[in-house]
């Protein structure tokens, strides 16, 4: 390895986030568009193509979407987690038909075979933990009154991809019935360990997280994650997943210790697991499928953010709060990554570049729909009567 050119190309791109982040920033935006529009650049097919430090930014993204989901985890109490499940378990379901149907449709239309219309199916109903949990800390709505329903959804999503990634493996994989069932058992059983842990012992797990020594915080916090999330990672459940649990059983000074220590890291990971998605993607393989990937996202944007719309309501929220929800939901990405490169692996056909086609669109239009929700659906709140806070 070329220990030097490694360096300037990380230096490279690391700046060049930095000025993609300024530059969003004047714009009053998101920067996650501009960083996988910075992804594309540098990938294969590209303008400038990484060919030295590309194993380790591949190595830097996967930290990066299990720290995004430790911190969206560190907002709960474990007792908070059920309490928002309860009452909000119904729109997880609503959001699992709207959200589901569209990509199984589009993949029976398209001729593809089951396993390759299962995985389309999750790639348009998972939204993107990562992109959203970014989006509510770069748009200063972690507090506002419509995101307590829109984490819930991505809560139930979240678990449910515990009992989907299993399945649809072992369905790529050729497996019998008995095979699906034991991986299934096996991934619930490790989730359900996890929160048992969370609930019972969250206290007792918080106070040998806690240090009053940053360094050790830090150390702690991280080498913990790292571990559950690689041990889920290893059974089939998402290390991702596996991150979330960890956030929600670290609770009190603990949780708040962690957030403030975590989230420059964070911050600097989650930018080069945007940076990689990009890297990932050539442009050229993407184009053909861009029309039906349109078409598809068209409809998903209408019907995840109906979910978002539909959700904050029942929690007795406002229109503009309920637009901001829709909103907020629309992006899909880390998760819909993971099932299409599990169908990619399995030598699925058709699936890949219109996956990808398809999270490309909605990964740049998602912060964007969240950021203008409110500009973008003033006009029909104002034809309805609906136009108050």
């Amino acid at each position: 390895m070329d220990t030097g050119a490694v360096l300037l190309e990380l230096g490279a791109i690391i700046l060049g986030l930095s000025i993609a982040g300024r530059f969003a920033s004047r714009l009053g935006i998101s920067p996650i568009p501009l960083y996988l529009l910075a992804g594309l650049a540098f990938g294969e097919g590209g303008v400038l193509p990484l060919d030295t430090s590309e194993e380790f930014v591949e190595v830097g993204a996967e930290i990066g979407v299990v720290l995004l989901l430790l911190t969206l985890g560190l907002e709960y109490t474990p007792t908070e987690l059920s309490g928002t499940l309860r009452t909000n378990y119904r729109a997880g379901l609503v959001d699992l038909v709207l959200n589901a149907t569209p990509g199984a449709v589009a993949g029976l239309l398209l001729g593809l075979e089951p396993a390759g219309v299962m995985t389309l199916a999750g790639v348009t109903y998972i939204s993107s933990s990562g992109i959203v949990a970014k989006l509510l800390g770069d748009l200063g709505r972690v507090a506002n009154r419509e995101t307590p329903p829109v984490l819930a959804i991505l809560v139930f999503e979240d678990l449910m991809m515990a009992v989907y990634l299993p399945v649809l493996a072992a369905v790529l994989a050729g497996m019998s019935v008995l095979g699906t069932s034991t991986s299934v058992v096996v991934s619930l059983a490790v989730v359900g360990l996890v929160l048992l842990a969370a609930f019972r012992f969250g206290d007792r797990i918080s106070s040998l997280v806690f240090s009053s020594d940053s360094e050790q915080m830090t150390l702690r916090v991280l080498g913990l994650t790292l571990l559950v999330a690689g041990v889920a990672q290893q059974l089939q459940v998402s290390a991702a997943v596996g991150a979330f649990l960890i956030g929600i059983a670290i609770s009190g000074p603990a949780a708040d210790s962690a957030r403030g220590l975590v989230s420059p890291l964070r911050d600097l990971f989650a930018a080069v697991f945007f940076v990689t998605f990009g890297l990932r993607t050539d442009p050229g393989e993407i184009a053909p499928e861009l029309l039906p990937a349109l078409a598809l996202a068209a409809v998903t944007i209408v019907t995840k953010a109906w979910t978002g719309w539909w959700a904050a309501g029942q929690s007795g929220i406002g229109p503009r709060g309920r637009l901001r929800a829709g909103g907020a939901l629309v992006a899909r990405g880390e998760f819909s990554i993971v099932i299409a490169g599990l169908a990619v692996t399995a030598g699925v056909a058709g699936v890949g570049p219109l996956a990808t086609a398809y999270v490309l669109v909605m990964a740049v239009a998602g912060p964007l729909l969240a950021r203008y929700a409110e500009e973008v659906g003033a006009p029909l709140l104002r034809r309805t009567g609906t136009a108050r806070p």
